[in-house]
């Protein structure tokens, strides 16, 4: 496999530290609000690495952190009535709804800032036995020009960085390219006791904390949103590498942005969409879909024909593996010649999918190896077809399909257990001829969005388009 690596600039062969078993951190949200849509491309994205490193055999160590202490909790804190921990629990929920939704699986560890307080003093303190952290004026900085490194990530000179930083009121820094470990404590601030007096953490230091307590000093697999290449990543490598002396991530993966309607999504412009209001109209199902659809150091456009479209294509995934569960229980038995053909056909759409995803994790043409096995399998068992052939197309297809986590693999118990059930008194309703009934469940299922086709084989069901 090769992965594009930011520090490189180049596609470099993908090989663990420890063979079969690969460490990845990838940054989390400031849980001070809904996550919008383009945190998800960063979250979908890698939890699909994630999936196909495991696929291929990995043990993947992952962990996603929760940002818990911010300036942003603070405001929303007071505009809210409640304490920080209140609005951070509150959000980090409703990550999850959202997450889940979206068919993200838990990290194997979410750590959260205020629960690794020690072992961010600690950090700190080892920066500064090395003289690359200060104390000034109740804060604590780090000495970036000090790092001799500083600046190869981003891939900008030293002087550059210099010019472009911001220096704010309240802060008495050596160098206006530095940056704060430690934040001394504001009047109604949350504050945790420290050499350097009662405080809070910056943002950088929490992820080198943690992905040192977690992943150790040296990791496979850094990733995050290409928005924080400069100046978080950038910052946490100083840090990492400043306090160990060693390489702190091998391989850096960054995503590129997400536009809506061909214009960078910002609030001010009121194009900033939420992922649970997006959900409401599309569904989950098509933003994964749709963010996974182009290659993601790639822009993505994000309108409404894009996701309407991802629906469309989706329901291509659903209709065929729909045909063919209801094949796998009321199909003919024995296989056919054409069947067996088509059968010894379905490993070359697994190594086109494969070398798709090898290349870098090109998302967009592992889904079109997906769409050329459902045009193979429509092609054998759009009508009547074997069991045999429909269990072994079904196998093919949901492999590949939960590599991406795409396609409706496992339907909601729950709502398919209504469905069948409302079909089978149907079916009692007209064994005994009370068409009236058969006529009112028809329509009922019909207002659901679910329609109904009488075969030789049986009813199947669809849902409506």
């Amino acid at each position: 496999m090769k992965l594009y690596n930011t520090l490189t600039r180049r596609k470099e062969n993908f090989v663990p530290m420890s063979p079969g078993q690969v460490k990845m951190y990838c940054c989390g949200p400031t849980v001070y609000n809904l996550f919008h849509i383009g945190n998800a491309r960063s979250f979908v994205v890698f939890d699909t690495l994630r999936r196909y490193l495991e696929y291929r055999g990995m043990r993947v160590t992952f962990v996603q952190n929760f940002t818990d202490i911010d300036d942003k909790i603070i405001k929303r804190a007071g505009e809210e009535g409640i304490s920080c921990r209140q609005v951070a629990e509150k959000y980090i929920e409703e990550y999850y709804t959202d997450a889940h939704g979206l068919g993200i699986r838990d990290a194997t560890v979410h750590p959260k800032a205020t629960e690794n307080i020690e072992e961010i003093i600690d950090f700190i303190k080892a920066l500064e036995e090395k003289g690359l952290a200060y104390t000034s004026g109740g804060d604590v900085y780090y000495r970036a020009r000090a790092f001799s490194g500083y600046g190869k990530l981003s891939h900008q000179p030293i002087d550059d960085l210099e010019a472009g930083a911001r220096v704010a009121a309240d802060e008495q820094k050596e160098d206006p390219i530095d940056f704060a470990l430690w934040k001394g404590q504001k009047p109604g601030e949350p504050a945790w006791d420290s050499p350097w007096g009662p405080g809070r953490p910056g943002w950088h230091i929490e992820c080198s904390a943690m992905a040192r307590r977690f992943l150790g000093e040296t990791i496979d697999i850094h990733a995050g949103g290409i928005d924080l290449c400069f100046p978080h990543h950038e910052n946490e490598i100083a840090q990492s590498e400043g306090a160990s002396g060693k390489p702190f991530a091998r391989y850096w993966l960054h995503i590129s942005f997400l536009n809506v309607d061909n214009k960078k999504m910002s609030k001010s412009l009121g194009n900033f969409f939420m992922v649970r209001d997006a959900a409401k109209k599309y569904g989950y199902a098509a933003i994964r879909f749709f963010l996974l659809s182009a290659h993601y150091r790639s822009p993505i456009n994000y309108t409404d024909e894009s996701l309407t479209q991802a629906g469309a294509a989706l329901e291509r995934i659903d209709g065929v593996l729909r045909q063919l569960a209801f094949l796998k229980e009321n199909g003919e038995s024995g296989l056919s010649d054409e069947e067996k053909d088509s059968i010894g056909k379905f490993h070359s759409y697994r190594e086109k999918f494969c070398r798709a995803m090898d290349d870098d994790l090109n998302t967009a043409d592992a889904l079109s190896a997906i769409f050329e096995l459902v045009r193979e399998i429509n092609t054998i068992a759009g009508g009547q077809g074997s069991r045999q052939y429909a269990e072994a197309a079904w196998d093919a297809l949901s492999e590949l399909c939960d590599v991406l986590g795409v396609g409706n693999i496992k339907p909601e118990q729950d709502a398919t257990q209504e469905i069948e059930q409302l079909i089978a008194s149907r079916q009692d309703a007209r064994k005994v001829k009370n068409f009236a009934e058969a006529d009112r469940i028809r329509d009922q299922l019909k207002a659901m969005g679910i329609l109904l086709e009488d075969t030789p084989l049986g009813v199947k069901w669809s849902r409506a388009k």
